[in-house]
């Protein structure tokens, strides 16, 4: 779960999501970007690799065991938060997520044949945050997971913050069916 506050809007999807996908027997490890304890600045940029606090281990062991993983966020000024594109930055690493070919041309994808559901919300309309900044899904659906050969599927809850009682019952029951079929 994306956001750093763990009491969020973006946590209930969370919640839903994981209460479909238990009561389907499908076996979860959850994380919550609030309760993780890491620098997420990269302070000699990828030249040195930092050594990784257990939180960030713990990350990268949960990625390599899941076949699926659901990666939940707001929609922050067109971006992730921060704190979520640093836990990318720490973790999303050589030798884990990919590693590049000797030959410089290309890259092996490390955590090819693994699923991934990304689920943004944002408290914009669609249409006008589309046409005035285009896609804001693409960092992380195309540059980061597919990078790694994760293939994913993007669903973006807008606008959220404004949605009715009865839109956000129907969005959890949504999530719920998602995390039934691990979709």
């Amino acid at each position: 779960m994306g956001h750093p506050d763990t009491d969020s809007l973006t946590a209930a999807f969370a919640d839903h999501y994981e209460q479909g996908a238990l009561a389907a027997g499908h076996e979860v490890r959850r994380m919550n970007l609030g309760d993780m304890h890491f620098d997420p600045i990269l302070h000699k940029g990828y030249k040195v690799i930092q050594e990784l606090e257990p939180d960030l281990e713990s990350f990268q062991e949960n990625v390599r065991w899941a076949d699926h993983l659901v990666m939940l966020y707001p929609n922050w000024w067109g971006t992730m938060p921060a704190l979520l594109k640093g836990l990318l930055d720490r973790a999303w690493l050589p030798g884990f997520a990919f590693r590049m070919r000797k030959d410089g041309v290309g890259w092996h994808k490390l955590l090819s044949g693994k699923t991934a559901r990304v689920v943004i919300l944002a408290n914009s309309n669609p249409m006008l945050a589309y046409a005035l900044f285009g896609d804001f899904t693409n960092e992380l659906e195309r540059a980061t997971l597919a990078f790694s050969g994760i293939r994913s599927r993007c669903h973006v809850f807008s606008p959220s913050e404004k949605a009715s009682e009865k839109k956000l019952k129907r969005w959890f029951k949504q999530m719920e069916r998602l995390g039934a079929r691990a979709a």
